[in-house]
């Protein structure tokens, strides 16, 4: 039996520089990939003008606070799995390391809740969306959740739900202990809320995009003639737009008093047409993806937190643990490649503004909803 037990002391010992090697190699590859990806992105949405709009407003503080996240703290988390899965700095250190970490967590949750929310009326109210989500309107979403985001990370420092060094995770993070004793789990149960309430609005929007791809039969509705301009129900337009573009003659048509005297300044509107929804609903892919993403890569992470606080018996798995802990490292790194691959707008302005691949193509006609 000894025998067994030394052996089993040599594997652990064996493996040991492996896994701290692994961990330090993949450690330094997220911290590179997320601090160029998100920094490049972000640079990307400053210089282009063409996507200074609502939903980048917002994925440019995303990408801001994943910065944070990867230059602040994981360097941290490098320097204690290489010393062995030991703090050497102090207690002030430790928690102002966790208070940022916690603050970067719940600010990305808050943030793509605000943003499923701003998606849902950008396709179901466009007319409500256009008007009043402007710069300011996006400035003071951000600020309010950075807010929220502060005033669930800041009590830990005050030690309610206290923050310490978690060897396990090789990070300072919360201390989760038995939920007799724990003032972590609201905190985890709001953050299980906010990403529930997410899926919830993105469901809604699922379904409003479905049931407005029902068509309605076609009704036919004689149209009103005054030499041949064709007017009123059931007119097609054509008729219209020859009038306002110089080919009527005849007294103008009643629909139309009061239109020809702007027609130099109503010609260079359009509505929303097709393409734009379209776009919209591509943005919106986008912004999901990055939350079912979050979701899958913190879900594990929440599992091993509500383990430890509930489970009396086992202590949760080293392996699971660590893996758990690595994929909510690898969320920061993960939303520039989301970007570029599915959104089609994005990946043209980075190669054009950035890349200098190609000429860009004309400008786009300004649209407003009439």
């Amino acid at each position: 039996m000894a025998n067994y037990s030394h052996a089993a002391d040599n594997i652990l010992q064996n493996l040991s520089p492996l896994t701290a090697f692994l961990k330090l190699t993949s450690l330094g590859f997220i911290i590179g990939v997320s601090v160029v990806g998100n920094l490049l992105i972000s640079i990307l949405l400053v210089k282009d003008k063409t996507l200074h709009r609502a939903p980048y407003y917002f994925l440019l503080d995303l990408c801001c606070s994943d910065i944070l996240r990867s230059a602040i703290c994981f360097p941290f988390v490098f320097n204690s799995v290489k010393n062995g899965s030991t703090w050497t700095y102090g207690i002030l250190t430790c928690k102002v390391i966790a208070f940022l970490g916690v603050l970067s967590c719940f600010h990305t949750a808050f943030m793509l809740f605000c943003i499923s929310v701003t998606r849902y009326l950008a396709i179901a109210h466009h007319r409500f969306y256009t008007k009043r989500l402007t710069f300011w309107t996006c400035l003071a979403v951000i600020c309010m959740v950075w807010t929220l985001s502060v005033a669930m990370a800041f009590p830990p420092v005050l030690d309610v739900g206290t923050y310490s060094f978690i060897r396990e995770e090789d990070q300072c993070t919360f201390q989760h202990r038995s939920f007799r004793a724990n003032d972590s789990l609201g905190f985890m149960l709001l953050l299980a809320l906010i990403l529930l309430a997410t899926q919830l609005v993105y469901l809604k929007l699922i379904f409003f995009v479905h049931d407005r791809r029902k068509m309605k039969p076609v009704q036919f509705v004689a149209a009103v003639s005054q030499n041949w301009t064709f007017h009123g129900p059931g007119a097609s337009g054509q008729a219209a737009a020859n009038w306002l573009a110089g080919f009527g003659r005849g007294p103008t048509p009643p629909t139309l008093l009061g239109i020809r005297q702007n027609a130099n300044t109503t010609g260079r509107r359009r509505l929303l047409v097709l393409d734009e929804f379209k776009m919209e609903k591509r943005i919106s892919r986008m912004f999901y993806i990055m939350t079912f993403l979050f979701l899958t890569l913190w879900g594990p992470y929440l599992v091993a937190c509500y383990w430890r606080v509930f489970a009396r018996g086992p202590v949760v798995p080293g392996g699971f643990l660590t893996a758990a802990v690595w994929m909510s490292f690898a969320q920061a790194g993960i939303n520039p490649f989301v970007c570029i691959f599915s959104n089609r707008e994005l990946r043209r302005c980075f190669s054009t503004t950035l890349l200098y691949c190609r000429k860009s193509r004309l400008p786009r006609e300004p649209y407003c909803v009439i």
